[in-house]
């Protein structure tokens, strides 16, 4: 069984005992978390939102959050000695998937 859940304004598809990524929530770790913005839920028979699925849940336990990698930002215009450098990590959640209540 699968779903599609919407969650930090991205569009994820999860099953059940897989880990994901997610933007950073506000949820301490150990806890637990219920996506309730499910988009569709799939199997043996699918179930598909208009935009979103009622009554369906995906609960999730949050495992840790971290930062991610840095990506470096370089801002250039050639002839005019302009160069600006800057980092950036993003920040995350790393949660996984419980149970699927379609």
């Amino acid at each position: 069984m699968y779903a599609i859940i919407q969650t930090g304004g991205k569009q994820v598809r999860v099953e059940e005992g897989q880990a994901i990524y997610v933007e950073k929530l506000d949820v301490e770790a150990g806890e637990t978390v219920t996506f309730e913005d499910v988009l569709m839920v799939g199997g043996d028979s699918f179930k598909v939102g208009a935009p979103l699925v009622e009554g369906a849940t995906v609960t999730a336990k949050v495992e840790k959050h971290g930062r991610g990698e840095k990506i470096v930002v370089y801002k250039f215009k050639a002839k005019k000695n302009y160069r600006r450098k800057q980092g950036h990590r993003q920040p995350y959640t790393k949660v996984v998937i419980d149970k699927i209540n379609g």
